[in-house]
């Protein structure tokens, strides 16, 4: 399969809007604002900085000054009808940046649209519930064996198939479909519910997809987050498992010409997603173990962390794309399913190197 690099950049506007598309009484038709956050993934060619390494700060850049006009403003006077969904079309009508594979405008932590390459939007809320659960076809002495809990975290993603200004599929129609799903999952013993006797991040994920797509046929993707840094994505047919880790690095970026900052020596605070697609283990239900994951990637998570980047062997720049490529190099064997590396130096910002279907954006 083809490998692809993507650039990624996020940048966050505040802006008032009144959506009077939707129905009378909604909420949404009074004027209100936002903290928006604005993303864009991109394949930019390998000439389009202004040195090797600098792409995704040329990207945020070029970002930021596209979406300027919409900080602070009254985004009614720019847009008709200024749903997510449309002011990622304004963004992608206006940001002159080559090989952009896809747009997202997240209006709050917990909801947003994705605009692809396609031009198809991709619609996304979040929710929350408290259960417990234990998996009990592990093996003895896994700590999944025991009964424990988690504040689990859904996003249901729809397709959208509004071209133009019209509203189309409303966030609380989501919120709507999801409400009997929280009554019956919210503060229970997964086990206990029919369906759920062996309750993974991917036969959660299943369970709901087979109850949401009946009511919801744009329904795309349901993802499960189990625990802040590890889930399960589900389409109905294909799972995908994300396991992340975060390090801390020092680095200089040396085709940076000199006096600029970045030729420095600097650090991040760095998050490294690790994505993998697997059949489903019908036995223990699950396609990888993340602890399996982590264990796996822990001696090459201690080359990283608390480190020079420069140092490494075979890494000849330390920018994000150079270390993603370095990572697979070496993780590739110990994880055969891994299929794809997302590497974020700061929030929302980074490469995501790619040789497996793309799946759906997560939230930053």
């Amino acid at each position: 399969m083809n490998t692809h690099l993507f650039y990624l950049a996020a940048v966050p506007f505040e802006a008032a809007r009144q959506v009077a598309s939707l129905p009378d009484g909604h909420r949404g038709r009074r004027r209100h604002g936002h903290g928006f956050v604005a993303r864009v993934r991109a394949a930019l060619p390998a000439d389009w900085a202004s040195f090797a390494g600098a792409e995704t700060d040329a990207l945020r850049e070029a970002l930021a000054a596209c979406i300027a006009p919409l900080d602070y403003q009254d985004l009614n006077t720019l847009l008709p009808i200024p749903t997510d969904e449309n002011l990622a079309r304004w963004v992608r009508e206006r940001l002159a940046v080559p090989g952009i594979a896809s747009i997202g405008i997240q209006s709050t932590r917990d909801q947003g649209a994705d605009l692809d390459g396609q031009e198809q939007i991709h619609l996304w809320r979040r929710f929350r519930f408290e259960s417990a659960h234990r998996l009990p076809n592990v093996p003895a002495g896994h700590p999944c064996g025991r009964m424990h809990g988690h504040g689990f975290e859904v996003i249901v993603h729809a397709n959208q198939d509004v071209a133009g200004q019209d509203m189309g599929l409303d966030c609380d129609r989501l919120a709507a479909l999801w409400a009997p799903l929280h009554e019956a999952l919210h503060q229970i013993c997964l086990n206990d519910i029919a369906g759920l006797e062996n309750p993974t991040s991917e036969l959660l994920a299943r369970w709901i997809w087979t109850r949401l797509k009946p009511e919801l046929a744009a329904l795309s993707w349901v993802t499960v987050y189990e625990t802040a840094t590890a889930g399960c994505h589900f389409d109905g047919q294909h799972y995908r498992i994300w396991k992340e880790q975060h390090f801390e690095a020092a680095l200089r970026l040396a085709h940076a010409p000199e006096g600029d900052t970045r030729r420095r020596l600097h650090g991040h605070s760095y998050l490294l997603r690790l994505h993998l697609t697997a059949p489903l283990d019908q036995v223990l239900g699950w396609t990888v173990d993340y602890g399996d994951v982590k264990r796996l990637f822990q001696p090459l998570y201690k080359r990283l962390d608390h480190h020079p980047l420069d140092a490494l062997d075979g890494l000849t720049s330390a920018d994000p794309a150079s270390l993603t490529r370095w990572i697979r190099e070496r993780i590739g064997a110990e994880l055969p399913e891994l299929d794809r590396i997302d590497l974020h130096p700061t929030p929302g910002c980074g490469a995501a190197l790619c040789w497996g279907e793309l799946g759906p954006a997560l939230p930053t």
